[in-house]
């Protein structure tokens, strides 16, 4: 069955989903959106997601032309049309076709919801842990476009993200405007230190990730002791464990920064019992 695509309260085949070239998202990157998982036939948290849209939507000044319950809707709709049981969906709003100029007063968002496959980490890292660099790019300042909006432009993250591939690595560590640890290129970051789960707080210049929020939950409710806490580079190389959290990558090791092993170079205990607690608790 081909991929079926929902834009304005239409399914379309992928092949003929289409928007315009004047529209906003592609000319500026003037939009937001949401990456979701399916797991066994039900969206993942998906109130909260919904939430972080129209939050991200609002400190734009973007008015989105449904209401949360129309748009969850919108996006159970679509997945049952696509008859996924696993899979990812990408839930779009963008400003919508104008003007060849900033103006955005006469432009009408457009809604996209695609619900489609998902490639995550290989297999094999999951057990082995990812290597992973600190990037040379600074997370944007959150007096710019704070990173707690999930905005279309992501130029930010993807030149992070090809100095990390140019490294022969699949992720980077990205710092803040003052040098502290912020988070990588699409994941949030965890450091395990003398038996404390520790992660940069929502001020180091952070997406606040769901799968983030998610996992800190499952580790207070195993009883690790955890605290936000602001890292440095010299925090993630002397770390005893250490592991990314996100909608795509789930719960996954890192081994290895920038040419330093971290811990023992194998998957920690603490990283290894969440992964298996995350595995479990989304497909209950």
């Amino acid at each position: 069955m081909s991929t079926r695509v929902w834009i304005n309260g239409q399914l379309f085949d992928k092949y003929d989903a289409k928007i315009s070239v004047y529209d906003h998202g592609l000319l500026y990157g003037d939009g937001v959106f949401e990456g979701i998982r399916i797991y066994a036939g039900k969206v993942f948290k998906h109130k909260e997601h919904i939430e972080r849209l129209y939050e991200s939507a609002k400190a734009i000044a973007l008015t989105i032309p449904l209401t949360p319950e129309q748009m969850t809707t919108a996006v159970e709709d679509t997945v049952a049309a696509n008859k996924k049981v696993e899979g990812y969906i990408r839930l779009i709003v963008t400003r919508g076709p104008g003007s060849l100029g900033l103006d955005p007063r006469k432009c009408e968002p457009n809604v996209i919801v695609i619900v489609d496959d998902i490639s995550l980490y290989p297999k094999e890292l999951y057990e082995n842990g990812l290597e992973i660099i600190t990037s040379s790019y600074t997370r944007n300042h959150p007096n710019a476009v704070n990173p707690r909006i999930k905005s279309l432009n992501y130029l930010n993250n993807i030149l992070a993200k090809i100095e990390a591939i140019r490294a022969n690595c699949l992720e980077a560590i990205m710092l803040n405007h003052k040098g502290e640890v912020a988070e990588c290129t699409g994941d949030n970051l965890f450091i395990v230190k003398n038996g404390v789960l520790k992660t940069p707080p929502i001020d180091a210049g952070i997406l606040e990730g769901i799968t983030r929020n998610f996992v800190i939950d499952l580790a207070k409710g195993d009883g690790v002791p955890f605290a936000e806490a602001t890292l440095t580079r010299h925090d993630i190389y002397v770390a005893d464990e250490l592991f990314l959290t996100g909608t795509a990558a789930e719960v996954i090791a890192v081994t290895k920064v920038d040419g330093r092993v971290i811990g023992s170079g194998k998957q920690g205990p603490i990283t290894q019992r969440l992964r298996e607690r995350f595995t479990a608790a989304v497909r209950q």
